[in-house]
């Protein structure tokens, strides 16, 4: 996968208009959809030999109050392709549990508190090895924490949101959805891999912040 950030002048400030003028940040590469134990099983070791894996999640929008639903889908990106859970097909989370446990795998996304307390909700995990993107771009002097403003200042991609209140719950996810939700994880991985730099080449101001 070619690599956004080579030769890029990262831009800290940047406006509305100058966000919308970037170009589409869109994943190319494989994308694998797995929907039962047995997919994940032969899945699994492809993701337990990454270093880093961008990590996201996605749940149906509620529209009404009082209303909520169960994460539908997790999204791990690794160097070479993209995987996404449909937890529909899932009554415990078998060997992606220890995935999320595990410290040597770092787990690279924004919003993570929120996404993993949903996820605790319905499944048994311990999370560990999370590295939260907004506290990593605070220490490295961006003011962007969400995924687009940090693909934008970051990246110099723009990254669209068109797909997220879309039926995640869906048995048969839309291309549209497929390619959206497997964009976001990349864009994750990708802006760990850039941040990791600028804190690498900033002496003394990195500390994995690992959760």
């Amino acid at each position: 996968m070619h690599s956004h950030h080579a030769n890029l002048k990262f831009r800290p400030e940047l406006t509305h208009a100058e966000i919308m003028a970037l170009p589409l940040g869109c994943y190319e590469g494989p994308i694998h959809l797995i929907r039962s134990p047995e997919q994940l099983a032969e899945a699994l070791p492809a993701l337990q030999c990454e270093r880093v894996l961008g990590f996201d999640t996605e749940t149906r929008a509620a529209f009404r109050k009082g209303e909520s639903y169960p994460p539908s889908l997790l999204q791990f990106a690794t160097a070479s392709a993209v995987w996404l859970v449909q937890l529909r097909g899932f009554i415990t989370l078998d060997g992606l549990a220890d995935l999320l446990g595990s410290t040597p795998q770092l787990k690279a996304g924004v919003g993570l508190d929120y996404d993993l307390r949903k996820l605790r909700e319905h499944y048994v995990f311990k999370p560990a090895g999370f590295v939260d993107l907004a506290q990593m771009s605070d220490l490295a002097g961006f003011r962007a924490n969400g995924l687009r403003g940090l693909a934008a200042q970051v990246l110099g991609l723009r990254v669209t949101k068109q797909m997220k209140c879309t039926n995640w719950a869906r048995t048969e996810l839309t291309s549209q959805q497929i390619r959206y939700a497997a964009t976001d994880a990349w864009v994750s991985r990708e802006i760990f891999l850039a941040l990791e730099k600028i804190l690498a080449a900033t002496p003394g101001s990195f500390t994995q912040p690992a959760l």
